[in-house]
């Protein structure tokens, strides 16, 4: 029986739900079992998976989110060009941010269930992880990893809630999701959990965020793919 995620849990809380594979990469301990078989088939096929980032607490998403908002770590438009903040809207600025990155409480790596991945043997000596959308594409070290997991992830209950852009979050071919977990995640992490939850944060640009929380839930929360079997 799948648990449900707590309100705790779904917002980055409380990490209980999570098995720590080493002091920095945690899944949910129920979709364990699901990632190890799927490593395992993949071996087979020649790639050595690995977990990139799995579960994100409530602070660290809160300081990757403020560091983006005052400038310290660089915002990224559709181009892959670097805003100045200096010269946009505060609304400009959340929406560079959300295209990227989840706000604090709304991340889907706090449910344990999200994991961004790779395969490191296809990585060459010299060349680092960048997790951007290239790496993934026809002439990308991580072509036959997005051909072999668009086939097979499903048969093991991931699916990918980023596969192409909806007008909310840019595509990650990288992030795949555990459906039987996230299906409850999605439908228990409401706008007014939400709401509370940033009310009592140290977020930068609250006050434009809580104004225009319903377009943003609906445009970069719900807005997500779903599984498809076979």
């Amino acid at each position: 029986m799948t648990e449900i995620l707590t309100n705790r849990q779904l917002t980055g809380h409380d990490n209980s739900h999570i098995t720590w594979l080493d002091e920095q990469t945690g899944i949910h301990r129920q979709a364990l079992t699901a990632w190890q078989a799927m490593s395992d088939k993949a071996k087979l096929a020649g790639f050595e998976l690995k977990i990139a980032s799995g579960y994100r607490d409530f602070t660290r998403q809160l300081t990757i989110w403020n560091r983006k908002f005052s400038g310290q770590l660089a915002i990224k438009d559709m181009q892959g060009a670097t805003l100045d903040i200096n010269k946009i809207t505060e609304q400009q600025i959340v929406q560079g941010i959300l295209y990227f990155s989840a706000l604090p409480g709304a991340s889907r790596h706090h449910w344990g269930c999200d994991i961004d991945i790779y395969a490191k043997n296809l990585l060459a000596d010299d060349e680092k992880l960048q997790l951007e959308p290239w790496e993934f594409a026809v002439e990308g070290p991580f072509y036959p990893l997005n051909q072999w997991l668009t086939q097979h992830a499903s048969c093991f209950g991931f699916y990918f809630p980023y596969d192409k852009f909806r007008g909310g979050v840019a595509v990650e071919p990288w992030h795949l999701s555990y459906w039987p977990i996230a299906q409850h995640g999605e439908r228990l992490l409401t706008e007014n959990l939400l709401n509370s939850v940033l009310l009592s944060s140290d977020i930068l640009g609250k006050e434009e965020i809580l104004q225009n929380l319903s377009t943003i839930y609906q445009q970069y929360i719900q807005n997500v793919g779903s599984i498809h079997y076979g």
